[in-house]
């Protein structure tokens, strides 16, 4: 089957059945309480259960697909927007005028807006921060006390982005209280999804009051951001100044609500996930220190005696390897969710019109059927001799079709360099005190993951 197994419902002709409902529901809630308690278990366990089935999340029927040549029709099909219940429990953050969240015409336009910034011949621009910020990494970790990859990782993708996209210092007071602020919204935003009960999360319990409080803080950082480029005058060529100079279909200055939910989705989508990654990065390290040894000698090879650049990011193929089979097996992206605009047609059944659609890369990227060992870290299956064997969309981090992340080629640059210059300097080792366990919440990502640098 291919792209085309996802159409209108009357281009088939004839009558299309509703796809087979997955057991374990229970009263009120639904498949929600397995969702909440083991996610990544129970919808890698679909798979057995068909290529589409329906789920109850509370009173909502969800359409859950598990194999990856439909999730690719879902990904370039017009039949279906960003929408459903992950995005839902995301608008009061990332609001409705930002370029995650919106669909069709206005979509298009912020696309256009934001994507010279993420032009292959613009990010070497990137590249001496995307260094200068590994290498404070290595100078940071040199005392050899017991690191918090959470806070570590967040503070580097924070500082990255918010350098690269919106040049100024007055960010780098700021990395901390994002950091704070968006572990505490991801976590709230994921029980939103899978146990949408509305009216329950405004009642003022310690848990909603935090939730909150965080989300308040991190919109009025953001318009402090936006304040202070105003009042300085200045105009870097960076991403919010593109922001503050764009026009919309009428030629107007757009409005002070999409500035502001642009730069929501700069600063947050992008640092929660590359942080995210950066984590899983380093727990690889210590699981598979045969790994660092590999890396070290490529970059030793490449670059000799002198520091890692962006110019040789190109060059570190193993390196790169290394990311994308994290990326594989830890993806920070897990779960994704969409909405039908009419009633068509995926793998033979009929989804109505208004549904929503969930899949997840976390069970598809380990799928028996398309990957050989699916639990196995193995960086080398990624070799042009090998990659080749991946069933088309089996393996696509960064999407595809127009909901395609534009920062692709940033991200995937900026962990390369950053895993190149730290496991060149350091041998990583679990602490005491750590728990590599993966944490549930809107990305995936080590529990609470505690390092000891050892200088090599």
């Amino acid at each position: 089957m291919t792209v085309e197994s996802a159409g209108p419902a009357a281009a088939t002709g004839t009558a299309l059945s509703e796809p087979p409902v997955a057991g374990g529901a229970v009263p009120l809630l639904g498949h929600g309480w397995r969702l909440a308690r083991d996610p990544l278990a129970f919808l890698t366990r679909l798979r057995d259960h068909g290529d589409v089935v329906r789920l109850r999340l509370g009173p909502k029927t969800v359409y859950a697909v598990t194999a990856p040549h439909l999730t690719g029709a879902l990904a370039l099909s017009p039949d279906y927007i960003i929408a459903g219940p992950l995005w839902e429990s995301l608008e009061s953050l990332l609001g409705k005028e930002g370029v995650a969240t919106a669909n069709g015409p206005l979509h298009r336009r912020q696309r256009r807006t934001i994507q010279p910034a993420f032009r292959l011949d613009a990010i070497p621009g990137y590249g001496p921060v995307m260094a200068e910020e590994a290498y404070a990494l290595v100078d940071r970790w040199s005392t050899g006390e017991v690191l918090d990859v959470t806070a570590e990782s967040f503070r580097a993708a924070v500082r990255v982005s918010a350098r690269c996209l919106m040049r100024g210092g007055y960010m780098d007071v700021h990395a901390e209280r994002i950091c704070a602020d968006l572990a505490t919204l991801f976590s709230g935003m994921y029980q939103r999804m899978v146990v949408p009960l509305g009216p329950l999360y405004r009642v003022p319990v310690p848990s909603n009051r935090e939730f909150n409080r965080a989300l308040a803080d991190l919109h009025l950082l953001v318009d402090e951001i936006v304040a202070d480029r105003r009042a300085s005058g200045r105009k870097p060529d960076d991403l919010l100044t593109a922001l503050l100079d764009a026009k919309d279909d009428q030629g107007e200055p757009i409005g002070e609500q999409e500035i502001h939910d642009q730069v929501i989705a700069i600063l947050t989508p992008g640092s929660e996930t590359v942080g995210s990654m950066l984590m899983s990065l380093l727990l690889v390290l210590t699981e598979h220190p045969e790994t660092g040894d590999r890396i070290r000698a490529e970059v030793e090879r490449t670059v000799g005696g002198r520091p890692v650049a962006f110019e040789d990011v190109r060059k570190l193929t193993y390196t790169a390897n290394v990311v994308v089979e994290t990326m594989r097996l830890h993806p920070a992206v897990w779960v994704l969710t969409r909405r039908t605009v009419a009633d068509t047609e995926l793998g033979g059944y009929r989804i109505p019109a208004g549904a929503d659609v969930i899949y997840s890369p976390y069970a598809v990227q380990r799928d028996r059927r398309s990957f050989d060992r699916p639990e196995q870290f193995d960086p080398d299956r990624w070799l042009p001799g090998r990659s080749g064997e991946v069933p088309k969309y089996a393996m696509a981090p960064f999407s595809v079709g127009n909901r395609k992340c534009p920062s692709d080629h940033f991200s995937m640059a900026e962990l390369t360099l950053i895993t190149a210059v730290l496991a060149t300097a350091y041998r990583f080792e679990q602490a005491p005190g750590s728990d590599p366990r993966p944490r549930i919440g809107i990305t995936l990502r080590p529990r609470a993951l505690k390092v000891r640098a050892v200088p090599r």
